[in-house]
This record gives structure tokens, C-alpha cells and sequence, in this order.
């Protein structure tokens, strides 16, 4: 049966255990949020002029409706929602940006937000001043905030533009510029929102190094998130917003699934290259997905031309039967490039392993790439039952070349005689 040409993605990997222990340092009780919206914008002065008597009539929108959980010492909570289903506002609350309705928050230690691209900075004052007054709003002295002002420039890459003022700083440096702040002021709390959706594929990959230090050392992050992969590698626990309520709290799989079944309606009619239903589900775990060098060890990086060795273990938590695999590369921030098929060979039951091994050949230029992996089980006829998994992402080392792909070629360049005459 041939696979789709769109793939929903439904992930699921093995996080650690929460830390069910350590003592509450967020605690939210029956949180309540909401808005004011105008049904009508006045935008000039002459219909302002026009209609002076006029009342503006408002709508309430609901944006946090009764919520409440607790974030323990040490954990990696994330909150996932589709847009306008309320965690930016919550987020906002936590950092007392905004304030509740109703309801009650409590927070135990020193909280450093990343809440916004640009809040908190000054314009018209330079990088290495804005670093300064950021540090202190974060909890620093004045003498730590020097201190750490060149590590900041180091992690943000903007040496060289430190006596810049902000107004002349493009959308990715200040991104940059705002969560090396945040790293250096070593909080308790780290309140990230949509970090790894704003910068470009090399800060996202900081940040992804950042965040696991972070969780090894035991420092409590909640972090608002619409990559599911993130959600799935990192995070203890999750939760699902809705509408401004919470749909699912809890493993970060089953959140992930509750999450895609929103954004992908759950059933996708028509989705097959057949007209076939695609189902997101969970079929399996990943237990391992690493790349080896050529004396079996793991590798993150691969010379060009170099083979990539694949080394992936699955469990099944279902049965799977009629089926198969797909494993893609693909850059960081693009379509696949390289796509393999691969049937399953026999029935696998619940519980039991199911392994990819070997290697691909390598004809890419050096940069960023990601292997995804699907798991596909037929339902009948006319559905199919789809996993995503984002296995790993390596980087292709070498000369820096100007194509994704190194290919082969017998062209040549000729004096073209006719023109000469």
C-alpha cells in the first residue's frame, strides 16, 4: 500500500519520572481570566467627531476559565494548547505580567520569563545597557549583571553589537539577546514561551542544550510549546488547554496525542494517497535512536560522505501486524530529502521490540538535519493508523558547500567554438 504524501503527527517518547517528592513551587487554584473586545473599532478622529454619542459595545472573551494544577521543585512542565486556547495569558499570570480575575497563584523562588519577543528592553538604550537593566529586573546585583555581560554576548553571538541600540536589532538578535539574559540570571523558575519557534535553527538548538542542563540540575521550567517532539524528549508532565480550560494533564505522550487529535481533528478523512482515514495513535516507544561511527560508538556529528549508521529501538504497545515504517531525513526547517520504506516482517505484540539497524548513504553538504520515522498500521480497507516520532537531528560536517546535496554529475565546461567566431 503506498504511504501519503502529508503525514499527521501523533509522538510519543520515554520521558524521566516526575519528581513527585520535591514540594510544590506553582500553585494554581481556580484561575479565571478574561477580556474586554470591542465590537467596534473607532480608528479616526473625524467618526469619532461624527458619532460623539455613540457607545461602544464590548463582548467578553473567556480566556482562562477556572484552572488550577501544581508545578513541582524540578520539573519540566509544558503547556500546549492551539492558538487562543489561553497559555500565554496563564504564562503572563505566573509572571504577574497580567492579573487574574479570580482565583490564586502562588510561586515559590526566584522567577526569570521569557514571556514576549522585546518586553522589558529599552529601544533607545544600547545591548550591553539593556543586559544591565534586564539582570537586575531578574533578580541580579548590579556587580553580577556585569559580571556575566560578556557571557551573555557570547551565548546571544552579538559581540561587536553591544553599543548598538535596540531599536537597530533585527527580531533574531533581540530573541537571542533576551534568553541569554534569562540563562545567566540562574532562577529557580524559568517561565519560557515559544522560545524555539522565534530563532533560527542554531539558537534552537542552544536552547535545546540550555534546557537540558537545566532539567539535569534541577531547575523548574514551564514552557509553552508548539512542537510536540520538545514536549515528548523533555518534559515530565504536560497539560492540554482548551478553550481556556484544561482537556488533559499528565505523561507527556498522552498529552501529545490529546493535542494532535485537536489540531488534526483527530480522523483526517481522505488524507491517503487512496482516499484512506488517518488515525493518530500511539503504537510504540522509543526506546533508543542514536547514530554510530564506524566503531560502533555514538556519534552526533557525520563527515560528508561518510555513511549514517542508524541504531533505533522500538516497544509496541499495541499489536502491530499489517504495516510498515517510513524513516525521512530532512533539514532542520524543510521537506524530506531522503525517505525509506520499511515493512514490518512479522506480528509484533504488545511488549515485544522492534528494531531499525543499518545505514544510509551520505551525499549531503554539511549543515543541520533531523531523521523522522513514521509507524503505520492498517485498519481495513479504509484507514490507516499513523506514529510520528522525531528520531534524532545530526549535524553533516565538512566544507560548506552550496547545495543540500552532493550529487553526482558528468557535466563539463566547453569553449563553445560557434560563439568564438
Amino acid at each position: 500500500m503506498r504511504w501519503p504524501d502529508t503525514l499527521p503527527r501523533a509522538v510519543t517518547t520515554p520521558t524521566a519520572e516526575q519528581p513527585v517528592d520535591a514540594p510544590v513551587v506553582i500553585e494554581v487554584r481556580d484561575l479565571h481570566k478574561s477580556f474586554r473586545v470591542p465590537e467596534h473599532r473607532v480608528d479616526s478622529l473625524m467618526e469619532r467627531l461624527a458619532r460623539p454619542l455613540t457607545r461602544a459595545d464590548y463582548r467578553t472573551l473567556d480566556t482562562l476559565r477556572g484552572i488550577s494544577f501544581d508545578v513541582r521543585q524540578g520539573e519540566f512542565f509544558g503547556i500546549v494548547g492551539r492558538n487562543g486556547s489561553g497559555k500565554s495569558s496563564l504564562l503572563k499570570i505566573l509572571a504577574s505580567i497580567y492579573r487574574a480575575d479570580g482565583g490564586r497563584v502562588r510561586v515559590a523562588g526566584r522567577m526569570a520569563p521569557f514571556i514576549e519577543l522585546g518586553v522589558g528592553f529599552n529601544p533607545e538604550l544600547t545591548g550591553r545597557q539593556n543586559i544591565e537593566l534586564n539582570g537586575v529586573l531578574m533578580g541580579l546585583t548590579r556587580r553580577e549583571t556585569l559580571a556575566r555581560t560578556d557571557a551573555v554576548l557570547d551565548f546571544a553571538e552579538l559581540r561587536g553589537f553591544d553599543e548598538l541600540k535596540l531599536k537597530n536589532y533585527s527580531s533574531g538578535m533581540l530573541v537571542r539577546l533576551a534568553f541569554a539574559v534569562m540563562v545567566q540570571a540562574e532562577a529557580d523558575i524559568m517561565l519560557v514561551d515559544e522560545v524555539l519557534a522565534v530563532g533560527d535553527a542554531a539558537f534552537a538548538r542552544r536552547c535545546m542544550d540550555v534546557f537540558r542542563e537545566r532539567r539535569a540540575s534541577g531547575t523548574t521550567i514551564v514552557l509553552v510549546t508548539h512542537d510536540m517532539a520538545t514536549v515528548q524528549q523533555l518534559c515530565h508532565r504536560a497539560m492540554l488547554l482548551e478553550e481556556g480550560e484544561i482537556r488533559q494533564i499528565g505523561d507527556p505522550a498522552e498529552v501529545a496525542l490529546a493535542y494532535n487529535s485537536l489540531q488534526f481533528a483527530q480522523e483526517v478523512p481522505g488524507a491517503g494517497p487512496g482516499g484512506e482515514r488517518i488515525v493518530a495513535v500511539n503504537h510504540a516507544h522509543l526506546v533508543r535512536a542514536q547514530l554510530r561511527g564506524q566503531g560502533g560508538q555514538e556519534i552526533r556529528t557525520v563527515p560528508v560522505g561518510q555513511p549514517i549508521r542508524l541504531d533505533a529501538v522500538f516497544q509496541a504497545v499495541a499489536e502491530l501486524s499489517a504495516g510498515g515504517m517510513r524513516v525521512q531525513i530532512r533539514p532542520e526547517s524543510g521537506l524530506p530529502i531522503g525517505v525509506f520504506d520499511l515493512e514490518v516482517p512479522h506480528r509484533v505484540g504488545a511488549g515485544e521490540r522492534l528494531s531499525v539497524q543499518g545505514s544510509i548513504a551520505n551525499p549531503l553538504a554539511p549543515g543541520h538535519y533531523v531523521l523522522d520515522c513514521f509507524i503505520r498500521a492498517d485498519r481495513g480497507a479504509d484507514t490507516w493508523a499513523m506514529q510520528h516520532f522525531r528520531l534524532l537531528d545530526f549535524e553533516v560536517t565538512g566544507a560548506p558547500g552550496d547545495s543540500m546535496l552532493r550529487l553526482e554529475h558528468d557535466l563539463s565546461l566547453l569553449r563553445d567554438e560557434k560563439s568564438a567566431r
